[in-house]
């Protein structure tokens, strides 16, 4: 069966699940200025975060390869 890659299908793989909270530290910058997490690999895209950052944050949106959230803390 044919998946459109611009689906906003969930991959129950993700180690993260949407909802939930998770205290990381922003490794990177991406190229629309959030900031980059890692969860066990999974990358998350952290609004209103820089490197160094280490917040709190939930899970608002997950992909089949990353995930959006925000900042809690």
């Amino acid at each position: 069966m044919f998946r459109d890659s611009y689906s906003n299908d969930r991959d129950s793989s993700a180690p993260i699940k949407e909802g939930q909270e998770y205290d990381v530290k922003i490794e990177d910058t991406g190229r629309d200025g959030d900031g980059i997490a890692r969860i066990e690999g999974f990358v998350v895209f952290v609004s209103g975060s820089k490197v160094g950052d280490e917040v709190k944050i939930r899970v608002n949106s997950t992909r089949r390869n990353f995930a959006f959230a925000e900042v809690v803390e």
